[in-house]
């Protein structure tokens, strides 16, 4: 029997990381790829948003984790500043997070812009 998440299509939305991680081990995909995104149009003018993809299927399912404080809301991960007091997310801190937490050796972990 399949999981019931494979019966969606399209774009899912989902709201926790820990739902997110659950999908991630339930389906295992063969990949999860990640965006770092600066918006603009933050009502609370926050920049730095991390998005997370699980291709599987007939569905997307996207998760996007914001900044409260000095870290990522749900998932923790460090948010840095640069030497002008800007802040980012290192990408190598998301690769890390994500494999520590989903431990596969054969998951492919990209950035959206090198897929």
């Amino acid at each position: 029997m399949q999981p019931k998440e494979n019966a969606k299509e399209g774009v899912v939305k989902i709201r926790s990381w820990m739902e997110f991680k659950r999908l991630a081990e339930t389906l295992k995909p063969k990949a999860i790829v990640y965006n770092v995104e600066q918006n603009g149009l933050s009502p609370n003018r926050e920049l730095t948003n991390l998005r997370l993809i699980l291709p599987s299927g007939p569905a997307y399912y996207i998760f996007i984790d914001f900044p409260k404080g000095e870290a990522l809301k749900e998932t923790r991960i460090p948010i840095r500043r640069d030497a002008k007091g800007n802040r980012y997310l290192e990408e190598e801190d998301v690769i890390k997070f994500l494999k520590d937490q989903i431990k596969r050796n054969d998951l492919t972990i990209c950035s959206y812009w090198t897929i």
